[in-house]
C-alpha cells in the first residue's frame, strides 16, 4: 500500500505559473526597495536628517515609503545615476591618461636604449642617428 504523490498531478501548470509570477513581484520590490534605499544615501543634496528621515519612513512603511519616495523624489533618481556614471567614467579616463603617460619612456631612457642598441651591434651608426633626431624632435614614429 505505497501511495506516491505526483507533483505535477497536484500542482497544475497555471498555478506553477502564478508561483513564478509572485517570486518575480517579489525579486523586484526588493531591487526598487535597494535602488531606494541606495539614492537615499548616494543623495549629496540631502541632509543627514533628511537621509534619516527616508530611511526610517522607507523601512517601517515600505509600500508606502517607496512609493511616496518614487512620487516625491524619482525625477531626480536617474540624474544622479547619470552624474555618479559620468563621474566614474571621468575618473577612469584620468587613470588610464595618468597611467599611459607614466608608462612611456622619456627622452634620455629611449637615448640610453638606442646607445645599448648601437653598442650591442643591433643597429648601424646610420640608424642610430636617424633615430636619435626622432627622439630629440619629439616624433616618436606615431606613439
Amino acid at each position: 500500500m505505497s501511495s506516491q504523490i505526483y507533483l505535477a498531478y497536484d500542482y497544475p501548470l497555471l498555478s506553477a505559473f502564478w508561483t513564478i509570477l509572485w517570486i518575480g513581484l517579489w525579486f523586484l520590490w526588493f531591487f526598487l526597495l535597494f535602488r531606494v534605499v541606495f539614492d537615499i544615501f548616494r543623495d549629496e543634496n540631502l541632509s543627514g536628517w533628511g537621509k534619516a528621515g527616508w530611511t526610517l519612513f522607507v523601512l517601517v512603511v515600505p509600500f508606502l515609503g517607496v512609493l511616496v519616495y518614487l512620487i516625491a523624489r524619482g525625477k531626480d533618481m536617474a540624474r544622479r545615476e547619470v552624474a555618479q556614471a559620468q563621474a566614474r567614467r571621468r575618473e577612469l579616463d584620468a587613470y588610464v591618461r595618468e597611467t599611459a603617460a607614466g608608462d612611456r619612456p622619456g627622452k634620455a631612457d629611449e637615448l640610453a636604449r638606442l646607445a645599448a642598441l648601437r653598442a650591442h651591434g643591433d643597429i648601424t651608426e646610420e640608424e642610430f642617428t636617424r633615430a636619435k633626431q626622432l627622439v630629440l624632435s619629439g616624433d616618436r614614429g606615431g606613439s
